[in-house]
């Protein structure tokens, strides 16, 4: 567990298993970033929402990063398919790019966003 506190984002039982949510948070300057959590049992994957290819929100709909399968996080713009576990683009205009990780971690019964 990290030293610093973090920001609460949800409950881990608020995102289904499998399933992603979208959220604001903000930088130590004060400016705010959206990140996407995307969660496989009790660990989750926390991204910065912004596609390397161009920097628009990836999200078809507030919280949908997923492909059809729930495989692949898919870039709502052009497509582009990253894998949940490292966020490495595998497929599109940005292919061999990654998403900017979030550290985060899960502690009692939630998600915290360690933003420095």
């Amino acid at each position: 567990m990290s030293g610093d506190v973090g920001q609460r984002l949800c409950a881990l039982d608020e995102i289904e298993d499998g399933g992603s949510a979208g959220f604001a948070v903000a930088k130590p300057d004060g400016a705010m970033i959206g990140v996407m959590v995307i969660r496989q049992g009790d660990k989750v994957f926390v991204y910065e929402n912004s596609c390397p290819h161009i920097g628009s929100p990836l999200d078809f709909e507030p919280g949908q990063f997923l492909d059809l399968d729930r495989e692949f996080i898919i870039c709502s713009t052009h497509g582009a398919l990253f894998k949940i576990e490292d966020g490495f683009c595998i497929s599109g205009p940005c292919m061999g790019d990654n998403l900017t990780p979030i550290k985060a971690e899960c502690r009692d019964g939630a998600v915290y966003a360690l933003i420095s």
